[in-house]
């Protein structure tokens, strides 16, 4: 498995690029904006697009998701439904972060909790972990030991829970019963910022350590 980082919109969002490198088929997660440097990338690496993963409905991780479909007739799978919600308020989402038009979409499909995205020789394991948004999604990568977070688990931080519908208990409970159970040697790429590794966040993060239990 290949991972390219391709950070879109104001936000700086992590919209990464992932491959399997014998078949060269690929997802996108998170296209949050910025379509034309998303589609340069996938064209720069000579891969073909077959989904696009969605963690949320926030307009930052969601905004290009309809326009990139539509431009690569390839399904948006994700998150879970609980985000449709936040999915029909993308035009609003735009308006108020002063993002381009975003177009509101219902997935092709939904995603739960032990849910399996296959592409190439590449299986991606989904985890329902509510908390930021009632339903964000992770995707982990059992051979390698990566995690795509989304907003949930930050380097040094956690995600935000001011939003409607947030729930900061149940975005540590996700990350503490979800998260950790995977293994400290776990690479996570979060939504914004730098990787980090699950040992560290257990060790230092100021919000979820585990000398704060």
């Amino acid at each position: 498995m290949q991972v390219l980082v391709i950070p879109v919109t104001t936000f700086q969002q992590n919209c990464t690029l992932v491959w399997c490198e014998s078949s060269r088929h690929a997802v996108v997660i998170d296209p949050g904006g910025d379509l034309e440097r998303i589609t340069a990338a996938i064209e720069q690496e000579g891969v073909e697009l077959t989904q696009i993963l969605l963690t949320h409905g926030h307009i930052d991780h969601a905004g290009a998701a309809a326009d990139l479909a539509e431009a690569l007739e390839v399904p948006i799978v994700g998150p879970q439904r609980e985000d449709q919600f936040w999915i029909d308020q993308l035009p609003e989402q735009s308006q108020l972060f002063q993002f381009p038009q975003a177009r509101p979409f219902t997935p092709q499909h939904w995603l739960e909790e032990g849910d399996h995205i296959r592409f190439g020789e590449v299986v991606l394991e989904v985890l329902h972990c509510p908390g930021h948004t009632p339903g964000h999604v992770v995707f982990f990568h059992r051979e390698s030991e990566t995690a795509f977070v989304g907003d949930l688990l930050f380097k040094g931080s956690i995600g935000r829970t001011d939003f409607p519908r947030s729930d900061h208990q149940a975005l540590l409970n996700s990350i503490r019963n979800k998260l950790w159970p995977l293994g400290d040697e776990v690479l996570f790429i979060p939504g914004h910022g730098a990787s980090s590794t699950f040992a560290a966040e257990r060790r230092d993060n100021p919000f979820v350590a585990d000398d704060l239990l």
